[in-house]
């Protein structure tokens, strides 16, 4: 039986549960963010606890929740918490939904140490889960409009994997994991291969194609219908030619919910709907992505998710 829309677009765009410490590329990724954040912050050691006769002593922490949202990064803190020698217990899970003054982990030891972490620590849970949080939300917009299409991020990530689970904690996709995940071919790509884009995205796939055995998924953007409709033939013509059905995508970039609609019904009116997945990307944001829902796209990805997140406000209080 052939996959649905849904399951093939789980298949290209949410990998995010393999970003986990049994994945080790991921660990790696964790503790570099990490070893960098504390080189800036620790380079000289913390003066303000040294002069306080702070260091040596035993002390007990908690993080409590602010505001509430949808936590993620506890894995990641108390990494970063008993790689100093201190003893923790998580109190939620990420991906839990937290209200205020929940308490989301505690953490035992040297109270100097559990001071000159906090901050670093703290950075690291409030951004991600600032980005799980706005992930949730924006999902959950979107289905009221449409029940089918669903919310992805962008490469937009400052903090790389980290920042891709933390969307995926937030039930949003994650998109191509990096430059070598996936194909994904874009504007600059095509002004390479041809003037007009409706001749440079059927070229551009016919070269890709080939590739497909290295690659989670095809993906092309196109700024209009022409070049819409002559990618969905390219794609319809290799499939019909290939032994199983492979995840190909249209990105519909900074078009009006009524253009992409256009393209939508296009799509269905010449019967080319079921040979590509369809994104939608470009301005996006909670004010309009009802809309952009409602035009009836399988994606929508939203680059502000991980390149201008909010912090979720969370707290450290020592006692």
């Amino acid at each position: 039986m052939s996959p649905t829309r849904e399951q093939r677009l789980e298949e290209a765009l949410f990998r995010g549960g393999d970003l986990t410490f049994a994945n080790a590329a991921y660990l790696q990724a964790v503790c570099a963010l990490t070893e960098v954040l504390l080189q800036g912050d620790l380079a000289s050691g913390d003066l303000t606890a040294k002069a306080l006769g702070l260091e040596g002593r035993r002390a007990a922490a908690s993080v409590i929740a602010r505001q509430g949202g949808v936590v993620a990064g506890l894995e990641e803190y108390a990494l970063l918490l008993r790689g100093h020698g201190l003893s923790v217990a998580l109190e939620k899970n990420d991906g839990d939904i937290v209200r205020p003054e929940e308490i989301l982990l505690r953490a035992e030891g040297d109270e100097g140490q559990l001071l000159a972490l906090e901050r670093v620590g703290l950075n690291l849970l409030q951004r991600l889960s600032g980005i799980a949080t706005a992930a949730r939300c924006l999902q959950e917009r979107a289905r009221r409009s449409n029940p089918t299409t669903r919310i992805v991020g962008t490469r937009k990530t400052p903090w790389g994997l980290l920042d891709k689970r933390a969307l995926h904690l937030g039930g949003a996709g994650t998109h191509r994991l990096g430059l070598g995940d996936a194909i994904l071919i874009k504007n600059n790509h095509l002004t390479r291969l041809a003037t007009r884009e409706e001749d440079a995205a059927p070229l551009a796939i016919e070269r890709a194609w080939a590739f497909r055995g290295e690659s989670e998924f095809i993906e092309v953007e196109v700024r209009g219908e022409a070049a819409a409709r002559a990618a969905a033939q390219t794609f319809r013509r290799l499939q019909d030619a290939a032994p199983e059905q492979y995840p190909c995508l249209l990105l519909l970039d900074n078009m009006t919910p009524a253009e992409i609609g256009a393209i939508v019904e296009m799509l269905r009116r010449e019967n080319l709907w079921d040979d590509a997945l369809v994104e939608a990307s470009g301005g996006i944001s909670e004010s309009n992505v009802e809309a952009y829902a409602t035009s009836g796209v399988d994606a929508i990805s939203v680059g502000a998710l991980t390149h201008s997140p909010r912090a979720l406000d969370l707290c450290q209080r020592i006692a």
